[in-house]
């Protein structure tokens, strides 16, 4: 995790073999509870998915994300 500004940015990893669906959960799950926003999406070749959260720093009190 690290801070940049005002921003907050947690790097995830979600593996191949998750479906859109459940990741799209995941990540959604993550904004409910802690804040978090979608600040990138990479898809590899073999279904591997690197995610980059972001919420405003003010807000680190919150739980970080967990996949």
């Amino acid at each position: 995790m690290s801070i940049t500004g005002e921003w907050e940015y947690a790097p995830l990893r979600i593996p191949s073999g998750t479906g859109r669906s459940a990741a799209a959960q995941m990540m959604s799950l993550q904004s409910d509870v802690g804040g978090w926003e979608l600040d990138r999406l990479q898809l590899f070749a073999d279904g591997t998915r690197r995610v980059m959260m972001r919420r405003r720093a003010r807000l680190s009190y919150l739980p970080r994300p967990a996949v």
